[in-house]
C-alpha cells in the first residue's frame, strides 16, 4: 500500500494541492479556485470533493498519513487562519478543525511562506542551508524564515510578514486588504505591479499594448509577456517593482543575515524581469559586511508548488515523530 501525504496550498486565487510520498514524488495533484467561494464552508465543500475525486487517479491503494495546509495567516500552534488579506473569508477561521468534520486524518496548519521555506528545504534549493528565506510572490507577498535551521515562527506564530511592513511611509496611499496603507505586498505581488502598470500608464503617453486591457481582465502575465516584448512600460513596471523588492530583502538580510533568499511564485516565472532590478537594488542597499555573502535565487521547485511539498513535508514530520514516540 502506497503511504502519502496531502499537501494543500492555499492561496488567493487558486488552491493547490497534492498526494505525495516520502521521497517528495508528486502521485496526483489538482487545484480549486479559492476566490470564486465567498463562504469558507462552501470552499471546503468544494475541495474535500475534488480531493475525493483525485483520490480515483491514484495509481493503487493509498493510506494518508497527515494532511498539511499552507496558508496566508496560518497559525501553526493554533490551526486557524487569522485575518488574511488575501484570502475572501475575514476574521479567524479554524480550518483544522472544519476540515476536521470531514477527516479524522490529522491535520496541521502553517503560514503559507513558511511551508514553501520547508519545501525548499527538503526537496530544492536550500538543502544543507541553516539560514535563508524563501519569498512568495503570488497574490500576495509572503516570506518564511529559516534561522539556524529551524523555522522561525515568533511569539504568536505570525514571524516574518514582510509583505505587511510598510514601503515609502508618507508618500503612499495604497490601501492593503489588512487594513493598512503602504504594505509592501500592494507594490511586490501581481496585484501590486498590476496597479503599478495602470499608474504608469496613466502618468505616461507612451504607447503600449497594455492600453487596451481594462483594469479588470488585466493580470500579471499580460505584464511580464508585453515587458519581454520590449514593451517600455511594462519594463518600467518591472524595474520599479524589482528596486523596492530588493531594498526589503536587504532589510531583511540585516535582520537574519540569511545564507540565501529564493524567489518564488508566479511573479518570478519571467525570471529576468524580475531578478535583474530586484539583484541590483539588493546589492546597492545591503549593509557593506553583508556585500556578495547572501545569494538570491530563484526557487529551485520550478515544477510544483514549494507550499505544497513543503506542507506535506511537515505532515510527514509529524507522522514519523508519531512513530518514534
Amino acid at each position: 500500500m502506497i503511504k502519502a501525504a496531502l499537501g494543500i496550498d492555499i492561496g488567493g486565487t487558486n488552491t493547490d494541492f497534492a498526494f505525495i510520498d516520502r521521497e517528495g514524488k508528486v502521485l496526483v495533484e489538482d487545484r480549486i479556485s479559492t476566490k470564486g467561494f465567498k463562504e469558507v464552508e462552501v470552499f471546503l465543500g468544494a475541495l474535500n470533493e475534488k480531493i475525493r475525486l483525485a483520490c480515483k487517479r491514484l495509481p493503487g491503494r493509498m493510506e494518508v498519513i497527515g494532511i498539511g495546509v499552507g496558508a496566508p495567516m496560518g497559525n501553526i500552534n493554533k490551526g486557524t487562519i487569522e485575518h488574511a488579506a488575501d484570502l475572501p473569508w475575514k476574521g479567524v477561521i479554524p480550518l483544522a478543525e472544519m476540515m476536521g468534520k470531514y477527516t479524522d486524518i490529522p491535520i496541521l496548519v502553517t503560514n503559507d511562506a513558511n511551508a514553501a521555506a520547508v519545501g525548499e528545504l527538503i526537496y530544492g534549493g536550500a538543502k544543507g542551508m541553516k539560514n535563508f528565506a524563501v519569498i512568495t510572490l503570488g497574490t500576495g507577498l509572503g516570506s518564511g524564515i529559516v534561522t539556524d535551521g529551524k523555522l522561525l515562527y515568533g511569539q504568536d506564530g505570525f514571524a516574518g510578514e514582510l509583505g505587511h511592513t510598510t514601503v515609502r511611509p508618507g508618500r503612499t496611499n495604497r490601501e492593503c486588504g489588512c487594513g493598512r496603507v503602504g504594505c509592501l505586498e500592494t507594490y511586490v505581488s501581481a496585484t501590486g505591479i498590476k496597479r503599478t502598470m495602470f499608474k504608469i500608464l496613466a502618468d505616461s503617453i507612451e504607447e503600449s499594448e497594455l492600453r487596451n486591457i481594462c483594469y479588470r481582465d488585466m493580470t500579471s502575465l499580460h505584464i511580464s509577456e508585453a515587458a519581454e516584448k520590449g514593451d517600455k512600460l511594462a519594463i518600467m513596471a518591472y524595474e520599479h517593482t524589482g528596486e523596492m523588492l530588493g531594498l526589503k530583502l536587504a532589510d531583511l538580510v540585516a535582520h537574519t543575515n540569511p545564507e540565501a533568499i529564493f524567489l518564488f511564485g508566479g511573479l518570478t516565472l519571467s525570471k529576468g524581469l524580475i531578478l535583474e532590478p530586484t539583484q541590483k537594488s539588493f546589492e546597492e542597499g545591503l549593509l557593506s559586511i553583508y556585500k556578495g555573502k547572501v545569494k538570491l535565487l530563484p526557487s529551485q521547485l520550478n515544477s510544483t508548488n514549494a507550499a505544497v511539498l513543503g506542507a506535506s513535508a511537515l505532515a510527514w514530520d509529524i507522522y514519523e515523530k508519531t512513530l518514534s514516540k
